[in-house]
């Protein structure tokens, strides 16, 4: 049962074949027994049990409230959730609980979500490993699969298996593991440059970032306002759907969300694509790029043009200035957004009584790592009054001539674009760390950032395994607005793809009771 869709699970309930309760028990019992892979910060299991009590008596009077219900589902620690503590992964949020939920949190509980925690990050979302957390770095679940593992030991015989875990991916790399390793159904995330379509990659997730102003991000902890959005990591795209129609919509706590009401997301299947035209931009093909992914990329191209569609090889001239555009008018945003965090208000608060001042150094000292104080830093040098003109306005330029090049592409006929999510498959931990947090976050950002600054829907799609055993994905960017359209494309190649089931048996051989002798390698996740 935990391997399948969410509509799956969704019809079981209605069919009494499963009740929320036992849904709920296994997959706490599974979040026990993968506590090593440090995907949840908080586990809300008092909370989750009683959500499912309150869900089986709908289902028992016949009156489920819709798809989610009695669904398990695991949030990011960087939405607000009322009575639940919520930390970002911050020593300067530890121990705060909010008063209020975010509006996404409120709209999955209101159609029946089971809250099964609070999931792991970079502390503050800014990272794009899960490493640089207060609470310790995230697993990737893929370390411990039977397709990874397989192929290491036809490599080598010698090295230790544990200390070559692989890394999530980030920001949402809690999340990402969370639902790769069936502890729920679907998670939230936030995507600022690309925090939930790089985990979803290096976990072989669907990682969908909405348009930006197609779901509040009310609650949601600020890292960049204007390019922040809520994101939705499923096991497939028709799940992502589903929790996309539940999210999306106009909230009067966030007046940057569409006005227009919004229609329920359902996604057609395709079955000719004749009529598309496919955008592949040719400044993503990067020297970086591995050689894995790029032949990925070009065979996923040649299963368009195998299937009648029109690929095209389209220019986003700007994109070499993308990456450091981004970083000038993400620190800058950071810089304002973390000022609020001066130890009077709410969360840390040091010991120091001397001064004012020297109370609020000390306090955001202890409260912030290195990589936050860092990225403040850099924010508060790009708006210094003498600097602000050539560094911050001048990057606010690129950024619509960035969002120009994208409305110049779709106006030429294209639909979408394809283009490669990440670099490469997840590395090692041990490999990630080599290099500081902002080179990382630089590198990995490198395609998926500009759909943030134009405001565009994304979507990673895993495709395939890599030669070593390990999911790689790759990225649709549609127009603005139109996720229906991106999703259903999405769609379509997630069926032509047929991407392989995660086996996690021996990592969950010890609880076969749990999934009462059901061996998730033999789950199908029929579409």
């Amino acid at each position: 049962m935990l391997g399948r869709t969410l509509r799956e699970v969704s019809a079981a309930l209605k069919q009494g074949h499963i009740t929320p309760t036992e849904l709920c028990q296994k997959c706490l019992s599974i979040i026990k027994k993968t506590k090593f892979l440090n995907a949840y910060i908080t586990v809300s299991e008092e909370v989750a049990l009683k959500q499912a009590e309150e869900s089986e008596k709908r289902y028992k009077k016949g009156h489920s409230l819709g798809d989610l219900d009695g669904i398990p589902i695991a949030v990011k620690d960087n939405f607000s959730t009322s009575g639940i503590e919520t930390t970002c992964a911050s020593n300067m949020l530890r121990g705060y609980v909010p008063p209020y939920n975010a509006t996404v949190v409120q709209k999955l509980l209101d159609q029946g979500a089971l809250l099964m925690g609070k999931t792991n990050l970079d502390e503050f979302a800014m990272g794009s490993g899960s490493t640089d957390g207060v609470f310790g770095p995230v697993k990737n679940p893929w370390s411990y699969s039977k397709q990874y593992r397989e192929k290491r030991k036809q490599k080598s015989h010698c090295e230790n298996e544990d200390s070559n875990w692989l890394i999530t991916g980030g920001s949402s790399g809690g999340s990402a593991a969370a639902v790769s390793a069936f502890t729920c159904f679907a998670a939230l995330g936030s995507d600022t440059g690309g925090s939930t379509r790089n985990p979803a990659a290096h976990c072989g997730l669907v990682g969908l970032k909405p348009s930006y102003g197609l779901v509040s991000r009310h609650g949601l902890i600020p890292l960049v306002n204007s390019m922040d959005v809520p994101g939705i990591l499923t096991r497939c795209v028709d799940d992502a759907a589903i929790v996309l129609g539940v999210l999306a919509g106009h909230d009067p706590k966030d007046s940057t969300t569409i006005q227009d009401p919004v229609k329920p997301f359902v996604l057609p299947s395709l079955t000719d694509v004749s009529k598309l035209c496919i955008g592949i931009p040719k400044e993503y093909l990067t020297p970086e790029l591995s050689s894995e992914v790029r032949s990925l990329w070009s065979k996923a191209a040649n299963l368009f043009e195998s299937e009648g569609a029109k690929v095209i090889e389209v220019s986003l001239p700007h994109t070499s200035y993308s990456i450091v555009c981004y970083h000038v008018l993400c620190t800058s945003e950071v810089a304002s957004n973390m000022a609020r965090f001066d130890g009077l208000e709410y969360g840390h608060r040091c010991d120091i009584d001397v001064s004012t001042e020297a109370m609020y150094a000390a306090t955001r000292r202890e409260g912030f790592n290195d990589v936050v104080r860092g990225r403040i830093l850099s924010g508060n040098f790009f708006l210094l009054k003498e600097n602000y003109e050539n560094y911050f306005v001048k990057a606010q330029k690129v950024r619509r001539l960035i969002a120009n090049d994208f409305v110049t592409v779709f106006n030429s006929g294209v639909d979408v674009l394809l283009t490669p999510t990440t670099l490469s498959e997840a590395v090692p931990y041990t490999e990630f760390i080599k290099e500081d947090n902002r080179t990382r976050s630089a590198q990995d950002d490198i395609f998926t950032q500009a759909a943030n600054m134009a405001g565009l829907p994304a979507v990673s799609v895993p495709m395939a395994l890599s030669n070593q055993g390990l999911p790689i994905g790759l990225q649709f960017i549609g127009r603005a607005f139109c996720d229906q359209e991106l999703l259903t494309i999405a769609k379509w190649f997630e069926k032509q793809v047929q991407f392989p089931v995660i086996q996690l048996q021996e990592l969950m051989d010890d609880c076969s009771s749990v999934f009462e002798n059901e061996k998730l390698a033999s789950v199908s996740l029929k579409q």
